[in-house]
């Protein structure tokens, strides 16, 4: 039991890193951009594995359900690596991010991809979504973004994915959800008293404290009253090796896919 409760001897530390984080979560996420030298494994990048290991375990799922003769817009986008590896299963591929310097390194790393583009767009802010995608529909790829937002901010960013997909997209999302508090959470991580991870520790420093996304919190984001639920269940979300324990790098994740339901986008009778 003593040895279990060690863990919580951190909480002072992670309190004093946590306090340092920007309150804006724009600016928040533009400064921590500005400051990574290095993408993929190793990195400074805690949630990029460097590999597209995580995305093949999709590939089932994005085939089923997503119209391959449709963009895919690729939302919080970071620096590219998932819409790049989207990019020959569609005609187009979209990455959106809050933060202008990750929008400028994903399009350094994309040089030489014809069917690739970034764009600078925070969508939870109104009317977001409005002709993202051009003059067509599109489906949403969405990797680690809901579980680090406000409930109004979910809200918000919901409607703006409805536009995007209108009636013949669908959004497939895949979110960490990981179940015990914060210390357990950076513990799987790999934290311990004596030491934190690098990439962990910055991203305690500098960014919004995440939570967690699961069946329970995609029903509030989006209401089966106006999406309907294609298809989900678990799945792992993979992040940078930091530690020499490979577990340390793999988070349990909740994946979903859905459509909006057409009555909502149909004029009265």
């Amino acid at each position: 039991m003593r040895s279990a409760l060690r863990k919580y001897l951190m909480v002072p530390k992670l309190i004093r890193l946590s306090r340092s984080a920007p309150k804006d979560r724009t600016v928040a996420w533009d400064r921590y951009w500005a400051g990574i030298a290095q993408t993929g494994a190793q990195s400074e990048v805690l949630w990029d594995s460097g590999s597209d290991h995580e995305l093949l375990g999709y590939v089932a799922v994005l085939q089923r359900h997503l119209d391959p003769a449709l963009p895919v817009v690729d939302v919080g986008c970071g620096h590219g690596s998932f819409t790049r590896a989207l990019a020959p299963s569609f005609p187009r591929a979209i990455g959106v991010d809050v933060s202008s310097h990750a929008v400028e390194r994903a399009r350094e790393e994309s040089a030489g991809i014809d069917n690739v583009t970034f764009l600078v767009r925070d969508m939870t802010q109104p009317d977001a979504g409005a002709g993202l995608a051009g003059g067509t529909d599109a489906n949403v790829f969405i990797r680690g973004v809901l579980h680090v937002l406000e409930p109004a901010e979910r809200r918000a960013l919901v409607e703006n994915l409805r536009q995007v997909v209108g009636t013949r997209g669908a959004v497939f999302l895949a979110e960490t959800n990981f179940q015990g508090n914060a210390v357990e959470y950076v513990t799987h991580l790999g934290a311990t008293r004596e030491a934190i991870p690098a990439p962990l520790e910055r991203a305690i420093r500098e960014l919004p404290m995440p939570g967690h996304f699961g069946p329970a919190e995609r029903s509030r984001a989006l209401p089966p009253e106006t999406w309907e639920l294609l298809e989900d269940g678990p799945t792992t979300i993979e992040i940078n090796p930091m530690t020499g324990d490979a577990a340390a790098s793999l988070v349990p994740g909740y994946f979903a896919v859905l459509k909006p339901r057409n009555q909502s986008l149909q004029p009265p009778g």
